[in-house]
């Protein structure tokens, strides 16, 4: 969902760079849940302040600056049982990590390692030992997505 950039004022408040369609859609969560190196802990959500190009938020417990600071580069989630059901043809990013890529070919082109957005469209980053290709999340490239099997079909040859 996002990741805790620094310290924001003296009173326990942190920076959060968010990573969602709408930034402050994470106030919306009572609970978040922040960690690193695969060690999380649960976080009452107190309050929150929409900034530019970020958001402050104040955490139950976290009290002054060095206790925000001490979070710094904790990444930000969300329980998924809190989070709303995707729409048809909507997809979280953390479904798409780890897919296995396939052409029209029958061509494995790779593994979807991490998604960005680049404002026009997002783009999956798929990897293939050292290879890696930029696919962009469109309708007219991916034709395809199946969850249930892990793949993503798509319209792109193993050359591009």
């Amino acid at each position: 969902m996002g990741f805790v950039s620094g310290a924001f004022g003296i009173r326990g408040w942190i920076n959060v760079v968010a990573d969602t369609e709408f930034a402050d859609s994470l106030f919306d969560y009572d609970t978040w849940w922040l960690g690193r190196d695969g060690q999380w802990r649960a976080y009452v959500f107190e309050e929150g302040q929409v900034q530019p190009k970020k958001l402050a938020a104040k955490l139950e417990g976290v009290d002054d600056r060095d206790m925000a600071f001490a979070l710094k580069g904790c990444q930000v989630a969300i329980p998924r049982s809190g989070m709303p059901a995707a729409g048809d043809d909507e997809y979280y990013w953390a479904d798409l990590v780890g897919l296995a890529v396939v052409n029209t070919a029958g061509e494995a082109l790779g593994v979807v390692e991490r998604l960005f957005e680049t404002g026009a469209n997002d783009v999956l980053v798929v990897k293939d030992g050292d290879t890696e290709r930029l696919l962009p999340f469109v309708a007219q490239v991916v034709l395809k997505v199946e969850l249930e099997a892990r793949t993503i079909t798509v319209d792109w040859g193993l050359d591009y």
